[in-house]
């Protein structure tokens, strides 16, 4: 019986210690592969490549914005934040300055879907998303002298300065009813991804206007690295831009809107 019971409490021993062990291995596995990303805002899409390459990162240019603040070429925002800790293989995606606006907007309100499109693509521009808006005497936002078809409204409007992304979006008349959509969950994204995703998904930029500042809210390194690594915090903006991350959203998440919606933002 004695020697039972030490054959037993041995097994037991071996038991906990192999139960260590794979915990401990598995750990490992998990977060040894785990990498901090590096703050690649204001560097060129070939230095961030550079230096996200051998923490095993991998960078996307996703976007594109007019600044007049960052240089052209030059990465204004990325995702995730630096300081955050992925695993290798993941990716950075970011947006890349096109300097300050050169291209003038054009007026294509009252021209047809096609003779607008054509406008915009020659003068270097891009079409964003085209909604449509049921044509009837019911729809007070037609003009009475609109035509199916045509374009009765445009964002950015003619002659615009200080535009965000070199895209056009179009609403025109149509002889069917609206589309519906379920509004997306945007809050935690920059500003200028979600504008681009509201384009895309037939709704628009509402108001924007900037989130109270919390009570001793603690800064964020995500500014620029000194010489010994250290980040220094970014300041608070002092204007909605499209690094801005935004902190609510209305309408809300999961509400139905109809295409042209449009979505205001409280950012920080």
């Amino acid at each position: 019986m004695r020697r039972f019971f030490s054959i037993l409490l041995l097994t037991l021993v071996l038991m906990t210690v192999a139960l260590v062990s794979a915990l401990t291995a598995m750990r490992f596995a998990i977060h040894g592969r785990e990498v901090v990303v590096p703050n690649v805002v204001g560097m060129s899409p070939a230095d961030a490549d550079r230096a996200g390459s051998p923490l095993g990162l991998q960078l996307i240019v996703e976007r594109e914005f007019y600044s007049a603040d960052v240089p052209e070429g030059r990465i204004i925002n990325q995702m995730p934040l630096s300081g955050t800790k992925v695993r290798r293989g993941w990716s950075i995606r970011v947006a890349r300055s096109l300097g300050p606006q050169r291209v003038s907007i054009p007026d294509v309100i009252g021209e047809s879907e096609r003779a607008a499109e054509v406008n915009i693509r020659r003068r270097g521009l891009a079409l964003g998303s085209t909604a449509e808006l049921a044509f009837s005497a019911n729809s007070p936002s037609i003009p009475s002298n609109a035509l199916p078809d045509q374009v009765i409204s445009q964002n950015p409007p003619a002659n615009a300065s200080g535009v965000s992304a070199p895209r056009i979006n179009l609403l025109v008349a149509s002889g069917t009813e609206p589309a519906v959509y379920v509004m997306p969950n945007l809050t935690g994204q920059p500003l200028g991804s979600a504008t681009l995703a509201l384009q895309d998904a037939g709704m628009r930029e509402g108001k924007v206007s900037l989130a109270p500042a919390l009570p001793n809210a603690p800064s964020i390194p995500n500014g620029p690295q000194s010489a010994a690594g250290l980040a220094f915090a970014t300041p608070a903006p002092s204007q909605p831009g499209p690094a801005s991350m935004i902190v609510t959203q209305s309408p809300a998440p999961g509400q139905k809107v109809v295409a042209g919606t449009a979505v205001n933002f409280e950012v920080r």
